[in-house]
């Protein structure tokens, strides 16, 4: 019998308990082993919060706050709380008290959930008032608050609450973008745009209730928020949830995860520990590896294997490729990229060493998935075309400011259409307008292009893109991206606006870092990486500096994007030195 089709993230959970209620919804580890949770005692949890929060006179359109990392109870809240036709605002442990003040200003919360005492002081330290606030309902019991988690159990529990059915078109999320270059802002989505985006992923996505994924990225981000937490509970998967990033590959290794969804820097680790690894071996062993990927690239292409190919395939798989693979719990049979982009080289070894590897783009103010590439209809590279329900078009006029729109002839900014486009952006009708074109469609500040066969090729940021002193326009994105490929390079950004070239500031690994000849190694790896870039994309002159970006310097954001303007505003006599004529 078919699952009838929900209208609203509410019924999606109900869908699923009632295919799914003895089977194990989430692992979470305790005490050294990991502990399952079933469909049916998560449905049981929300259940009891959704009352605690009614009892609290939490009502239809209000807007619940959440300061959390991943956990049973953040799935919980957020489930508990469209129950009640509520809209969740979700926020990121590392954010700065600042940032979690300007968005519950902003938001107007009436409930807030803090995952500790910590946070809650932190919280409270900041002058500025949220007068909206009423309640601060902490996880932990630590000193024993008033208002807990658990305690709001209880109380939901002895007065339950119906769950409420939203309409699709009522406000599900307020998810507030990074704020890369200003104050964040609150993209609202519907119950319609995200389920849009969920149900259009299970079409062309293989997950199902057979699946296990290992849940690291952040569910207050757009891509862990929708492609795992919402599509894996609407799946029927089980959702392991990663003690922290630190722990990650002992994680893998543990759980042994059939699905990953990741972003594009735990690809480039694995690649950089592959090439790494392989440097080491002895060179018939290389040559066969290399021999191997050259194979697998033809497989992919639809190219028909001769015999030594084939052969050397399965030999390389079994003296190398399985060992590559069991670093990631040996049993993953596919594995989603999202968030920025992802390189090619990167994606082809993930490929080749037996992992099929499907890139998607999409924004925040999507829900967030646009284009993916799923089975059968894949070319690396690219990110895909347009899931069900979405268009793309490539809009090649000028914006308003002195931006260029696109390198080459092809490129221009891309604007998408269907269902999974937002409302709008909170209290921001001026900009929720400019974000549109007079047709609808949302315009992504992205720069790409379409290729014959409708895939897309994402190749830069409109508001990233800058223009050198002779004219050229540099997309610096993609370049320090092929720059953090080099096991030599932790991080990079790469600089040039009205100036004669680009220069850069790189943060060493710890593999190279207070080396003498560091800068040196250094060089060689960036004439390495740019070999195939266009002349005036070069970088010319590079500082080295001993401070990563982060979140606690200002540096980036929770969604791992870089703050240019902080950086170059901090390292400014830095980047100018780097211009100075050496004697």
């Amino acid at each position: 019998m078919t699952a009838p089709t929900p209208h609203s993230l509410v019924e999606s959970l109900e869908v699923s308990v009632a295919a799914n209620g003895a089977r194990d919804a989430f692992l979470t580890k305790e005490n050294g082993r990991w502990v399952a949770t079933s469909y049916a005692a998560f449905a049981r949890a929300v259940d009891e919060v959704r009352g605690g929060l009614a009892a609290l006179g939490i009502r239809a359109g209000d807007h619940v706050g959440i300061i959390s990392n991943n956990r049973i109870e953040w799935a919980v809240v957020a489930y508990a709380t469209y129950g009640l036709r509520a809209a969740l605002v979700p926020m990121y442990e590392s954010q700065l008290p600042r940032e979690w003040t300007f968005i519950a200003r902003d938001a107007r919360l009436r409930a807030l959930f803090v995952a500790t005492g910590e946070i809650q002081a932190r919280l409270a330290a900041v002058p500025t008032p949220i007068p909206t606030l009423q309640h601060v309902i902490r996880m932990s019991s630590e000193s024993h608050p008033a208002l807990t988690f658990a305690s709001l159990r209880t109380v939901g529990a002895a007065r339950p609450h119906a769950a409420l059915h939203p309409r699709e078109e009522d406000l599900a999320s307020l998810l507030y973008t990074s704020g890369t270059t200003g104050d964040p802002k609150g993209v609202m989505l519907t119950h319609g745009n995200i389920l849009s985006n969920l149900l259009a992923v299970k079409d062309v996505i293989p997950l199902g209730i057979e699946h296990l994924t290992l849940s690291f990225l952040p569910w207050a981000h757009a891509f862990g928020h929708t492609c795992e937490l919402h599509t894996g509970v609407a799946a029927g998967a089980t959702i392991a949830i990663a003690e922290s990033i630190e722990q990650l590959p002992a994680n893998l290794v543990e759980v042994r995860p059939t699905v990953l969804v990741a972003v594009p820097r735990v690809f480039q680790r694995v690649f950089i520990g592959f090439q790494s690894l392989m440097a080491e071996k002895p060179a018939p062993l290389r040559w066969l590896v290399a021999r191997a990927l050259a194979a697998a690239r033809r497989r992919r292409a639809g190219e028909k294997l001769g015999l030594a190919e084939r052969l050397s395939l399965a030999l390389a798989d079994r003296l190398v490729f399985v060992r590559a693979r069991a670093r990631v719990g040996g049993r993953l049979q596919f594995a989603i990229s999202g968030a920025a982009a992802l390189d090619r080289e990167v994606a082809e070894l993930i490929d080749g060493i037996g992992i099929n590897i499907y890139e998607g783009y999409g924004l925040t103010e999507t829900s967030p998935i646009v284009t993916a590439n799923v089975p059968g209809h894949r070319k690396l590279g690219s990110v895909g075309r347009p899931i069900p329900g979405v268009r793309v078009v490539i809009d090649r006029a000028a914006p308003a400011s002195d931006t260029a729109v696109g390198s080459n002839d092809t490129d221009g900014e891309i604007v998408v259409y269907g269902p999974n486009v937002m409302r709008g952006y909170h209290d921001r009708t001026a900009e929720s307008q400019a974000a549109r074109t007079p047709d609808g469609g949302l315009r992504t500040g992205d720069l790409g292009h379409l290729d014959a066969d409708g895939y897309l090729y994402v190749t830069g940021r409109i508001k990233e893109q800058y223009k050198l002193d002779n004219g050229k326009y540099v997309s610096p994105s993609p370049l320090e991206e092929q720059l953090k490929l080099s096991p030599l390079i932790a991080n990079a950004l790469i600089h040039g606006h009205n100036r004669p070239h680009n220069v850069a500031l790189v943060v060493p690994s710890p593999a190279v870092a207070g080396h003498p000849d560091a800068h040196v190694r250094i060089r060689a790896e960036i004439d390495r990486l740019s070999a195939g870039w266009k002349s005036f994309e070069r970088v010319l002159a590079f500082a080295l500096i001993d401070e990563d970006f982060t979140q606690a310097n200002d540096m980036l954001t929770p969604s791992m994007k870089i703050k240019r303007r902080n950086v170059v505003q901090h390292y400014e006599a830095t980047l100018e030195a780097l211009y100075q004529p050496r004697g």
